[in-house]
Formats: structure tokens, sequence, C-alpha cells
């Protein structure tokens, strides 16, 4: 057990951060740091203040009248909990007993494993970074049956088949757990998730999660690009300031038009969030993008950017911004971005959990002991903004 234990710590444990994020897109490009971890009651924390409102006591005056009445800036304190991540895998003892008998067929089955989860994790957080807390993976259009959810073509990129869920209704309510996804089709525009277990017949705004997940996952950029909602305690209601800016179209999808990137980018700099470094969008709105170029006789070679960007480019008076497509982004929207003003606090990097002497636990549950053990990696993690209205967000976009 102790080889094995040595196994994970100094072959997989050692190089599974940067594969986790060697092909994450967006996630990859977000600064991590320690910085400003504290642990308190209740978690591990991170706090900073914000400046909400200049000092105004500034004023023209005529001789020998009265100056300004001295006035003071105004400062909200931001607290970030970090997040809770976690990956499980699990061999059987008598894929330990390789480990001894032959040790190369061990390792073989144990890489596997691990390659799987590391497979697994990096999609999980880039998923997360462009989610909600919630962590909804995918929403009802229509109404489904007991056994089947149904959605618009393409809303599903976050699915798998043996996906483990949980259902939700529009109200949030539950309806179901612990179900496998057993089946993904499309058609005609349409795509229906097939569920291994009933529920109450699925309708529209009926929603799916990872199982247990609900409410948990990290802050990602569909609560943070908002102009409205409480982020990290503080309320845009109260401090006008700490708000994303949107431009949504009431769910009627519009053409993609350059208007509609340049007067994005104008009001993020009217707000004081400066200029975006980057655009993020998914396939579809990254072809409409590319045929508006064309249409235009515009160059549409894909150019490389600083830092390793490769992508198509939108120029404005302050230079040419990246605009970059991932297959995590959702549809029919772009996300304008300042990347110096994110960053991903972590605790630490991914780790295996071994607080009770071995990364390998003994399989119990309810249905009894097993003859098999289990290792979980976990990672204390969170997404934060120090300037909400640096980002800002065009929906409502008609793909290509």
């Amino acid at each position: 057990m102790t080889t094995v234990d040595n196994i994970l710590k100094e072959v997989y444990e050692s190089g599974l951060n940067d594969q986790l994020q060697s092909e994450v897109t967006a996630y990859t490009r977000i600064e991590k740091t320690s910085e400003g971890v504290t642990h308190e009651v209740g978690g591990k924390y991170v706090r900073f203040p914000i400046r909400t409102k200049r000092n105004h006591g500034i004023g023209a005056r005529n001789e020998n009248e009265a100056l300004p009445t001295p006035q003071t800036q105004s400062y909200d304190s931001a607290q970030v909990k970090l997040k809770y991540l976690y990956g499980a895998i699990e061999l059987t003892g008598q894929t330990f007993e390789l480990a001894d008998k032959n040790f190369q067929a061990f390792a073989s089955a144990l890489d596997q494993e691990i390659s799987g989860m590391k497979e697994g994790l990096k999609k999980d957080v880039g998923r997360q970074f462009y989610g909600t807390t919630a962590g909804k993976l995918v929403t009802a259009t229509g109404a489904g049956t007991t056994t089947t959810l149904v959605t618009t073509d393409g809303a599903a990129i976050y699915l798998e088949v043996g996906m483990i869920v949980d259902c939700f209704t529009a109200a949030d309510g539950a309806n179901g757990t612990g179900i496998e996804i057993t089946g993904l089709s499309s058609s005609a525009g349409t795509t229906t998730v097939t569920l291994g277990t009933a529920v109450t017949a699925t309708a529209t705004g009926a929603y799916l999660t990872r199982a247990s997940s609900k409410g948990k996952e990290m802050t990602g950029l569909g609560d943070i690009v908002q102009s409205s909602g409480l982020l990290y305690n503080i309320n845009p209601s109260t401090s006008a300031v700490w708000a994303s800016s949107v431009d949504s179209n009431g769910g009627t999808n519009r053409v993609v038009t350059e208007g509609l990137m340049i007067n994005m980018v104008d009001t993020i700099r009217r707000k004081g969030g400066g200029s975006p470094t980057v655009i993020f969008c998914g396939l579809g709105v990254r072809r409409a993008y590319f045929n508006l170029l064309v249409q235009q006789r515009r160059i549409t070679n894909t150019q490389e950017f600083t830092g390793g960007f490769k992508g198509l480019a939108f120029t404005v008076d302050s230079g040419e911004i990246p605009l970059i497509s991932d297959l995590d982004c959702p549809g029919n929207l772009m996300h304008f971005l300042n990347e110096k003003e994110l960053k991903v606090y972590k605790a630490g990097d991914w780790s295996f959990m071994n607080r009770d002497g071995s990364n390998w636990q003994r399989k119990i549950t309810s249905a009894g002991s097993f003859d098999a053990y289990t290792a979980t990696l976990f990672e204390y993690c969170e997404i934060g903004t120090h300037r909400r209205n640096s980002h800002g967000k065009i929906a409502d976009l008609t793909e290509g």
C-alpha cells in the first residue's frame, strides 16, 4: 500500500495541475493565486476592499467664498468563500493484487483511472467557469416525459452518457436524485436527454445538475457578468458601480454586428472598467462573426495574440481584442472580459486526500463493505473579480 501511495503522489499528483489546465481555453487564462486565503469559522475565505465612490469634495469658487465641504471615498468589503471540488476513483482488491504479482498491469490500470479522472475534472472546471453556483447543466425548453428532458439542440453541451445527475423543476423543486443519463439524441433542432430513472414528467424550465452539487459550485461568469444581483456580499442596488454591462434582447436572437460589439466596449469604458482584453464565445457565435468579416471583405485569417491566444481579431480604437472560441462557452452570447480583474483563489493545487494516513480507503457503503478501495482528489478554490464593471456580455445573438 505504501508503494501504491507513493505512485499517486510522485507520479500523478505532481503532474496533475499542468494536465488539468492544459486544454481548458478560458479557465487556463485566469491567474491562479493563494494570496489572501484565510481559514475562518465556516470555511476558507478571501476578503478584499473595493472602492465604490470618489471623494467629491471638489468645486470652483469666487474670491473669498467658502471652500468645498470635505467628503470621503466609499468602500465595500468583498467576501469570497472558497468552493470545495472533489473527484473520486476506485480500484478493486483484485487489481491491487497485481501490484505484487504484475506491477506493470497494475500501473496500467491505475494510469487509466487517473487519466480519466483528470479529463473529467478538467472539463468540469471549464464548465463551471461559465456557469453559476446553482450548477445547472441544461434547462428544458419544452415538455418531456417521465424519462426524458427536451432542450434546444446545442444546449446540452455539458452532458454525457453515464453522467449522474439530479433533476429539479422550474421552481427548484427536487424531482429525482442520483439519476444516470442513459442517452442523448438530436433531431430537428431538439436534443432529448434520456434519464435512467423515472421522474415526474419534465416541463419547460426543469433542469439537471451534477448529483448533490446544486448551489455548491464555483461562482462563474453566469454570476459575475450580470448587471444586478448580489456578488461576494455586495449588491449593485446599493453600490451601483458593482455591476457588469449586459446587452440582451429579451430572448429574441439578433445578428452579430460590429456596432453591438463596439457599443459593449464603449459601455465598459464609460463605467470605468477599462478596455476588455479578450472576447470569449461559442463556436456558433464565432462562425457568425467570421461570416460578418467575410461579407465585409475583411481579413479572416486566425491570428496569434500575446499570451498564446489564437483567434479572430476585433479592432477598436484602443487596439485589437482577440475573439476566442471556447467549446465550454454557452451559445448565443459573447463575454467581454478584462482578464487582469479575474483571479482563481486556491488554498492549494489538486491533491489526494490522505489526512488519515493513506490515499486509499476501504469502500464501505450502506450495502456493506467491499473488496475495493477509493482515492479522492480535492481542491478548495473560487473565482473572484475585483472590478465587476470591467466585464460585459452581449446575449441573444444568432449563431452562424
